[in-house]
């Protein structure tokens, strides 16, 4: 699961860098084309980044209260992209939006929740 986390954040950070430069592929930029499709985007990339990174940290830390290794990606990750979103406001293909921020926010609770009490299928 690191190996994915470390590749999803990767991808995570092209997509945000290609969206300041006004350069993102068209079909990343499809999901604007409907109603509020950013806010979900916003809700599923940073989601699916919260749960690979706090699944990957409770394999690599299972001595660790699931709590605090949640609490603690989750609050970092709310750091990082309040910021990311904030920084919006110096991009002149960018603008700063709240809405958007708090989809995010919604995605690192939601995921962070399923991260926990995800149970793996055993075959």
């Amino acid at each position: 699961m690191k190996y994915i986390s470390a590749l999803f954040f990767i991808f995570c950070v092209a997509v945000i860098v290609l969206a300041d430069s006004g350069n993102l592929p068209r079909p990343i930029r499809a999901i604007y084309d409907f109603p509020n499709g950013d806010k979900l985007g916003h809700f599923i990339l940073f989601g699916v980044l919260t749960f690979s990174i706090t699944r990957a940290f409770l394999s690599a830390f299972p001595s660790k209260p699931r709590g605090w290794v949640t609490l603690s990606i989750a609050l970092i990750l709310a750091l990082l992209i309040g910021f990311e979103e904030f920084s919006q406001k110096f991009f002149s293909t960018r603008s700063f939006d709240l809405i958007d921020l708090l989809a995010s926010y919604a995605g690192i609770v939601t995921f962070a929740f399923l991260a926990v009490y995800w149970k793996r299928p055993r075959l």
